[in-house]
């Protein structure tokens, strides 16, 4: 029998929305600070998944998490939208984009007018209405066509209550999914704080005969947890369940930390669902080591080595800009390599362009061109404006940043506007390296441990990712950039 191991989908790509149509299956995840965001990945076993496009090239601010419904042949992607700094928005809104077909082209997003929720959960209760659950757990009534909403926020469900000495980091109701089975309409949700200590996030279920409630808590609850540290996937939760490829067989797609490796963010996990004889989901007991595959299952790829040298310009697939204000893409040109046109004053402000790490170790090369005066362009890894790590040149001197702040040790780099650079991330111990085309390597007479570079240490729930930049008032050009996985 085939197996697989976790994660299914590596790197950072929280809060997984999953839908089945026909024999494949669609997902997307929460893309927080990202653009483009909501990237769509297709699979047919739910172990391999291709990328196929991004819903959305523009967001209307940090993008949450997400529910895909398909509702007469027509998709829906309900988008709940946080305030940002580049953003116009000034309370958490939700907000809808739809298609006629997962591949798009999807809409503009639509303001559903609600206000102050997140996590998005649609469903089509027994009278063929459709409805919105929301954290808290509250629903609200859609119109038909799920582009407008029929009368106010309620209160519809108290959740399932842990025990007081379950070591968590908050109660957190939130990431309501429901699905239809056997008659009976199952609400699956998440408590217990997304990050935190290990054993905090969890997954819940109750069910009831009717969207309307009420509510029957599972005896069997949680329905997937984390229960010791010592497991090899932390903080497991906000999960979709849905029906396996063989018609007989469920399973269950969430995120979790690796155990030892929160720097790469909550990925994305694959476990099967048993149903109890009373009819209630149980998930597995741990998620680490190999697992029995569902019937059919593609091998699982080898880490991918990469090269990107720029002969068209960035898709989501690999490149993604942080923080971005409006017209970011207008920064990108194609001219022998990618141009970069600068922005801000230093890494913090500069919405840098971001690419997933997945691996324990890797190495990361870019071949960095300073064009202009008053100029910084470089290499980092970058988990947000405050928090980051890595070299910059302006053709007069090398720029070191540790902490998310230039480090008061120089550099003695060569005063050149073109250089290679080099990231090597081994187990959280980073080394750079440098060079003139054609030259040797030098290694960087710093090294940097980065394990704490993660949620826990900043409160935003984001990853380490290698990031290229510009700052100031000119450009830069990035002839090639190389990524190769070490593990």
């Amino acid at each position: 029998m085939t197996t697989f191991r976790n994660p299914v989908l590596g790197g950072d790509r929280p809060d997984p929305a999953v839908i089945k149509v026909g024999d494949e299956y669609w997902m997307t995840y929460s893309s927080f600070e990202s653009a483009p965001g909501l990237l769509l990945y297709r699979s047919r076993d739910l172990v391999t998944w291709e990328y196929v496009t991004a819903a959305l090239p523009a967001p209307v601010g940090v993008t949450f998490a997400v529910d895909i419904a398909e509702v007469d042949g027509r998709f829906f992607i309900y988008i709940p939208f946080i305030p940002a700094p580049w953003s116009s928005l000034t309370e958490p809104s939700i907000f809808v984009i739809h298609a006629d077909a997962m591949e798009g082209p999807w809409s503009e997003p639509i303001d559903l007018g609600i206000r102050g929720a997140i996590d998005p959960g649609h469903v089509v209760g027994e009278d063929g209405s459709r409805y919105l659950f929301t954290n808290g757990i509250r629903r609200i009534a859609l119109s038909d066509d799920g582009l407008s909403t029929i009368g106010e926020l309620e209160h519809v469900y108290d959740g399932w209550h842990y025990p007081d000495a379950w070591i968590t980091e908050a109660y957190a109701l939130e990431g309501p999914k429901l699905l239809r089975k056997d008659d009976w309409f199952y609400l699956v949700s998440a408590v217990g704080g997304t990050a935190g200590p290990p054993t905090g996030h969890m997954v819940i279920a109750a069910r009831s005969r009717s969207v309307h409630g009420p509510w029957e808590n599972s005896p069997h609850n949680p329905v997937t947890r984390t229960t010791d540290a010592a497991q090899a996937w932390w903080s497991r939760g906000h999960a979709t369940i849905v029906p396996g490829p063989a018609g007989d067989d469920w399973w269950m797609l969430s995120h979790g930390y690796e155990n030892g490796y929160r720097t790469l963010g909550r990925q994305i996990l694959l476990e099967p669902v048993t149903w109890t004889e009373d009819g209630w989901p149980v998930g597995a007991d741990d998620v680490g080591g190999d697992l029995d595959a569902p019937t059919g299952a593609a091998p699982q790829a080898e880490p991918a080595r990469w090269t990107d040298d720029f002969s068209a310009l960035p898709s989501g697939e690999r490149w993604t800009f942080h923080a971005p204000g409006p017209g970011e893409a207008d920064r990108l040109a194609l001219d022998d390599g990618l141009v970069l046109a600068a922005k801000g004053t230093s890494p913090a402000d500069t919405s840098p362009l971001v690419t997933m790490a997945p691996d324990h170790s890797y190495e990361i090369e870019a071949d960095v061109d300073v064009l202009g005066d008053d100029t910084e362009a470089g290499l980092l890894l970058f988990f947000n404006d405050r928090l980051y790590v890595g070299v910059g040149i302006d053709g007069a001197r090398m720029r070191t940043y540790f902490g998310g702040h230039p480090h008061h040790r120089p550099e003695p780099a060569p005063a050149v506007r073109r250089l290679q650079l080099r990231i090597r991330n081994i187990e959280h111990i980073v080394e750079i390296h440098y060079r003139e085309p054609g030259g040797d390597w030098t290694r960087h007479g710093l090294r940097f441990e980065v394990s704490g570079y993660h949620a826990n240490t900043v409160g935003d729930l984001l990853s380490l990712r290698p990031a290229l930049y510009a700052t100031g008032s000119g450009s830069a050009r990035f002839r090639s950039v190389t990524y190769r996985p070490l593990s």
